[in-house]
């Protein structure tokens, strides 16, 4: 009898801490690094269109957000507020891979569940889930092929210090490597911004021999990359191609070439839409889920085929597909 009353005694326990788990009430913060480009302000957007519903529907019980200038100080500030409103879930866009580790533990010691997406951290104790940022290898050598393998390329670089930056800039050179008669002539910093991309390219073109291919990285560089070029008059017999980055108002602008001119390129990008599934991901965590640290979301392509379809995309949008609770049950809890 005494075995039988201890076994119920610690079903009851365990049943008790699992309750105790699953009521307990959800507080997310949501720390971006910087909000300077269309890609992280159609984010923002998303994570609170989610939030929302996320909170009418009980599955929380607030959120709060934080958006940063780039700098790891500010979102380190940022990150610390946090902690003093008594966040239980963090998911963090995070401006470098180290600089916020410090933080970072010091949120997981106060029992606060940690998720970075988008970009990566290095603190043991968070998750990460991340894009396959090596697709660039495959685009970079998809472009060049449609060059026929040799010409002068410009690359144009995202935001310095971020891990998606540093990911496609490696992955982009391991395919230049594989063509001999491809000469990199320039690198700029675009800083995943249309505006910043359209400045620093038209300030280098003139100092450069005619570009054939550019490649681009995302947050809407492609299209600022497309107006320098646009304006600039030795280009317009003969336009390099550009590779997209999911910016609507870039694949409108390859719509109305293509049938103008017949320009083709192609264009894959990482979609806003991942903060809504690292919300999810993260409260599943926060509920008991065993996943592995560090998972990958895959990305979002278009080509000659699908641009019609794309293209009637609104105007100052990334391509960006969201992610439901369900889906994250199906594609991340439940992925092998």
């Amino acid at each position: 009898m005494q075995v039988k009353s201890l076994a119920l005694l610690a079903s009851l326990i365990l049943s008790v801490a699992h309750h105790a788990i699953a009521a307990e009430k959800i507080v997310v913060g949501m720390s971006n690094s910087f909000y300077g480009n269309t890609w992280k302000h159609q984010m923002v957007e998303l994570f609170t269109e989610a939030a929302d519903k996320a909170k009418a529907d009980g599955a929380i019980d607030s959120y709060h957000i934080g958006n940063g200038d780039g700098s790891p100080t500010q979102q380190i500030a940022q990150i610390s507020e946090f902690i003093l409103k008594g966040v239980n879930v963090l998911i963090v866009n995070p401006a470098s891979e180290a600089a916020l580790n410090g933080i970072l533990e010091k949120a997981c010691s106060a029992k606060i569940t940690v998720v970075a997406f988008d970009g990566i951290v290095t603190a043991p104790c968070a998750y990460n889930l991340n894009f396959q940022f090596d697709y660039q290898t495959g685009l970079t050598k998809a472009l060049i092929d449609s060059i026929g393998g040799k010409g002068n390329v410009l690359q144009v670089r995202g935001f310095a210090g971020t891990s998606p930056d540093a990911q496609m800039f490696k992955a982009q050179n391991l395919a230049l490597k594989d063509y001999p008669d491809i000469k990199l002539v320039a690198t700029v910093r675009g800083d995943f911004n249309a505006a910043v991309a359209q400045a620093q390219v038209s300030n280098i073109l003139p100092t450069l021999p005619h570009i054939d291919l550019v490649l681009s990285q995302g947050g809407g560089d492609d299209y600022g990359i497309a107006k320098a070029f646009d304006n600039a008059p030795q280009y317009r017999s003969k336009l390099p191609v550009i590779g997209g980055a999911g910016s609507s108002d870039f694949i409108r602008w390859w719509d109305e070439k293509s049938k103008s001119s017949g320009y083709k390129t192609m264009s894959v990008n990482t979609s806003p839409g991942i903060v809504t599934a690292a919300m999810w991901y993260a409260i599943a965590i926060r509920q008991g889920a065993k996943v592995p640290k560090t998972q990958s979301m895959a990305v979002v392509s278009i080509d000659q085929k699908n641009l019609g379809e794309f293209s009637k995309t609104p105007p100052g949008k990334i391509i960006a597909p969201t992610y439901d609770q369900a889906w994250v049950r199906t594609n991340l809890l439940n992925a092998k």
